[in-house]
């Protein structure tokens, strides 16, 4: 007996951790320029969804997220749960020295896989980081070894080697493939995997999908990728769930900023032009579903304001995992809202905006000067003073010129969250971003 007890007193931590509750796996899904408009679960009935409709229906669908106008800006946020006034150095660019969500899953033990398109190996301005940096393994485009052909026929870098391709390949197909294979060769291990996707950026091709796979129509191929961007959801969901993973599993959905402004959507009877790098709601509003069965309670919408650097601190509180001391996020968990508590909700969001620092005044059509601003749900101002009603004026075509009374403690409220920010970015160089930084507010429309 004495013998028996000393046995099962060895065997003690091993039992227990096999009954402590496993953490639960993240999976990130970010599309590429696509804005809330294009979805379903947002009301869109030009658009086919049913798979992301069907996560916003067993999860929480947030009606107030919003990214920057751009994609380097959005993954730099996402990236480092930092503002882009802070860290932010040039288009293409993550600074070497910043602490990633990578970084965090990987050093809590969880296997960590990123696929899709990275665009934060650096540029001629400033250093970045390697392909795939902080993730066990990684299947990238952009990388900056790679040729720009991201759909058919895709030039991709997997684990350091350019993978051999051929005219009938579709890039987000091996995407979806890798992550399915490393999604199944970890499902004994808590695991995260981000899938920031080449779908649905321009050049707007058919899909594999596609019933005219030679179609130019720029509007019907992007609702065709659409579409396919929701088949390569279900598909992961499908097997999540085949694996039984699915009730431990925090599934994300978002997309890195608004439509390209060739396109057109319909929405509540009204049209609704892509505005994909400018800082107004058709640039930044996104969609944003947040799917957990095991872990929270679905069939919710929050109108809760949520900014890209929110998802670090949010999934890493999900995880139970603790941030460094190292790091000092800008960004505000919104877990405690997804259970169902009262938690801190936003009550205003701020961007910091220069993608280009270094390309001189409107070099490219996505060349925008420095500009700040702060939001609630309503009401925005800008740094230089220029204060909007979005309910009323979501084109940002006429500032509101005489603050009435009723509305001078919302600006007020607003001038304070400014203050609170630095006054410019602080890791671009002064110098070298003068022609850009200097140049006016540009009027979108």
């Amino acid at each position: 007996m004495r013998l028996l007890l000393i046995v099962l007193l060895a065997l003690f931590p091993a039992i227990t951790a096999l009954g402590e509750e496993r953490p639960p796996n993240v999976v990130l899904v970010m599309a590429d320029d696509v804005g809330y408009e294009c979805f379903g679960a947002y009301g869109s009935r030009q658009y086919s969804t049913p798979r992301i409709n069907k996560l916003a229906d067993g999860g929480v669908r947030f009606t107030n997220c919003f990214s920057t106008p751009l994609c380097t800006p959005s993954r730099v946020a996402l990236m480092t749960g930092m503002s882009n006034v802070r860290n932010y150095a040039d288009f293409g660019a993550l600074l070497p020295d910043q602490y990633s969500i990578a970084d965090l899953f990987r050093e809590a033990g969880y296997a960590t896989a990123v696929a899709g398109k990275w665009q934060l190996q650096g540029s001629a301005n400033a250093e970045g980081v390697p392909p795939g940096d902080g993730f066990d393994t990684y299947c990238l485009w952009n990388t900056g070894n790679t040729e720009r052909r991201r759909f058919w026929n895709p030039s991709i870098e997997c684990d350091g080697k350019i993978i051999d391709v051929t005219e009938d390949d579709y890039g987000p197909d091996i995407f979806t493939e890798f992550l399915l294979d490393f999604i199944e060769a970890n499902q004994d291990r808590p695991f995260f995997a981000y899938f920031p996707m080449v779908l649905v950026h321009s050049p707007f091709l058919p899909t594999p999908h596609s019933k005219d796979r030679s179609s130019e129509d720029k509007q019907r191929n992007f609702e065709d990728m659409v579409a396919y961007t929701d088949f390569i959801v279900g598909r992961l969901q499908d097997r999540l769930e085949a694996l039984g993973l699915l009730r431990n599993t925090v599934f994300v959905f978002t997309s890195d900023n608004g439509t390209h402004h060739d396109l057109a959507s319909q929405l509540g009877g009204a049209s609704i032009v892509g505005d994909k790098g400018a800082p107004t709601d058709a640039g930044t509003h996104v969609p944003l579903v947040v799917n957990a069965p095991g872990l929270i309670k679905g069939g919710r919408v929050l109108d809760d304001l949520i900014d890209f650097a929110d998802f670090l601190p949010t999934l890493a509180e999900a995880a139970g995992l603790g941030l460094p001391d190292s790091i000092e996020p800008d960004g505000v968990s919104f877990w405690p809202r997804l259970q169902g508590h009262a938690g801190q909700p936003r009550e205003w969001h701020y961007t910091y905006y220069f993608p280009r620092p270094f390309a001189g005044e409107f070099a490219t059509p996505y060349t925008n000067p420095e500009v700040a601003y702060v939001r609630d749900t309503r009401y925005k101002l800008y740094r230089s003073g220029e204060f909007f009603d979005l309910r009323a004026d979501p084109d940002e075509t006429s500032p509101i010129r005489d603050v009435a009374p009723r509305l001078k403690s919302v600006r007020d409220k607003l001038q304070s969250a400014l203050d609170s920010m630095p006054a410019a970015g602080e890791r671009i160089p002064r110098e070298r971003g003068e022609a850009s930084r200097s140049a006016p507010r540009p009027r979108w429309h």
